[in-house]
């Protein structure tokens, strides 16, 4: 969980745009985040084995 000053800083609008931080918007992790659901892969885990994603099942083979 990354602090609260850390979360609200990523949010203000950088001086220059490659200084944009991508953050999960649950726990606010910024390294293995995955654009298309606003998560990191830890957070993504866990709502996709409970269920709460729309779309993504587990895969088994």
């Amino acid at each position: 969980m990354a602090k609260k000053s850390v979360i609200v800083r990523s949010e203000k609008k950088p001086k220059f745009s490659t200084r944009k931080v991508n953050r999960c918007f649950k726990c606010g992790r910024k390294h293995g985040y995955m654009r298309d659901f606003g998560l990191c892969r830890i957070c993504f885990r866990e709502l996709a084995n409970d269920g709460r994603i729309p779309g993504v099942r587990k895969s088994s083979w």
